[in-house]
């Protein structure tokens, strides 16, 4: 049973509709179609349900795939208590000694949108990504708007220099990734790779449970670095908001049964 307060948290107003469908980012020849639900006024409690049940956020927009004859997306998280830092992670955490980090709410310069299509030129280049530059309206409406006091920005400086955004929230149960970037000219000090490590910190430091690193698609090379991070688990299936969400350890490269999800 929910009490009425919990009620009208986990069901604020929202606009809800699909996208039609796209080329998949993640698997050649696939196409994406995504369930958008967008919300104006939304809680902590509605963020922590919705990421605990695979929903990503974006600005205003809590999204998730919804596509046909594919249930490739999987979402996975780090639990923070078990985490052991390995060798290698740790020496990255201390070539960045001399990184200095800030925490704040969501903002928006020119600063970071050159750094945002840089970053993205940058993998466009080496990973074949598509790109097309961003403009302040659109990275204002991705990760500026609908922050509400959960949405945070991890800003990453060397000799006062701007490197690094990691764009998170800050859940009831942990910390949840939604966007990083940085600085390709630093590739000794293994940016992308701290910001996550800092993450883990953060959440352990907060007294928080999980890191939620979004999804993972076998063989996707963007997703490959997921692989680094144990123990994590992985969820199970695709619950509605009043289900149970059912977490389990992930093993990488092990075959997991989902239950297609539909539209609602």
């Amino acid at each position: 049973m929910h009490d009425k307060n919990n009620l009208e948290l986990l069901t604020p107003n929202s606009t809800d509709f699909c996208m039609d469908d796209n080329e998949c980012s993640y698997i050649p020849g696939k196409r994406v179609r995504m369930n958008y639900k967008q919300i104006d006024v939304v809680s902590q409690t509605f963020a922590t349900a919705a990421v605990q049940r695979g929903w990503r956020r974006f600005g205003r927009n809590f999204i998730y795939p919804v596509c046909f004859g594919c249930i490739e997306c999987k979402s996975l998280r780090i639990k923070v208590s078990d985490y052991k830092y390995s060798k290698s992670q740790r020496k990255t955490i201390n070539k960045n000694e001399e990184t200095h980090i800030t925490i704040q709410e969501p903002s928006i310069n020119k600063e970071r949108v050159d750094l945002y299509n840089k970053y993205h030129r940058y993998k466009a280049k080496l990973d074949g990504w598509k790109h097309q530059d961003v403009s302040k309206e659109e990275y204002y409406e991705n990760f500026v708007d609908g922050a509400h006091d959960f949405g945070k920005e991890l800003l990453y400086f060397i000799n006062g220099k701007l490197v690094c955004v990691d764009l998170i929230d800050i859940l009831e149960d942990g910390v949840n990734s939604v966007y990083c970037y940085y600085d390709p000219d630093y590739p000794k000090l293994s940016l992308g790779m701290y910001s996550l490590l800092y993450e883990i910190k953060l959440a352990e430091n907060l007294g928080l449970e999980w890191v939620y690193l979004g999804y993972w698609v076998e063989g996707c090379k963007a997703f490959e670095y997921k692989e680094n991070f144990k123990p994590m688990e992985i969820l199970e299936g695709y619950p509605r908001i009043f289900e149970k969400p059912i977490w389990k350890p992930w093993i990488p490269h092990a075959k997991y049964s989902h239950t297609p999800r539909d539209s609602r």
